[in-house]
């Protein structure tokens, strides 16, 4: 009779962080706060284990990582076109996330899962103008802590 128990107390345990984590949404917009396609909000600062909720709440848009800004040990992703798209940061470190049919227009964003690592990734330099400008941006915010 002490298994049933024994069993509840690990199942627990083990769910348990799960229960922690929290989910961000994030709208995909035309046009927003800070201009034409664009991610609101556009960096994000999250713990290990939380999920990002990308919403297109206009058409045309998803949700795709960046190959050179990716932690090492992460898995790539990419959402479909117009399509609500969630996705779990296990790996600490900088996403850099695009929407890939507007990523020549800046719609860009960050992804600080974790605490900041010491010289974290530096933004490509071969990235169109608008997007690298947009992410030099972000990486400013999220070191300023804002």
């Amino acid at each position: 009779m002490l298994l049933r128990p024994l069993a509840l107390l690990l199942s627990s345990a083990l769910l348990a962080p799960l229960a922690l984590a929290e989910v961000h949404e994030v709208k995909m917009l035309n046009r927003g706060a800070d201009g034409a396609m664009v991610y609101e909000p556009d960096h994000l600062r999250i713990a290990a284990g939380d999920s990002v909720r990308f919403l297109p709440t206009q058409s045309g848009h998803n949700a795709a990582s960046v190959a050179a800004l990716l932690p090492s040990g992460a898995e790539a992703f990419k959402s479909k076109l117009n399509q609500p798209f969630e996705q779990t940061f296990s790996v600490p470190g900088l996403y850099g996330i695009q929407c890939i049919p507007h990523l020549a227009m800046g719609m860009v964003m960050l992804i600080q899962v974790g605490e900041p690592a010491a010289g974290q990734a530096a933004v490509p330099a071969d990235l169109p103008a608008r997007a690298k400008a947009r992410f030099d941006a972000q990486l400013e915010k999220l070191e300023a802590g804002q």
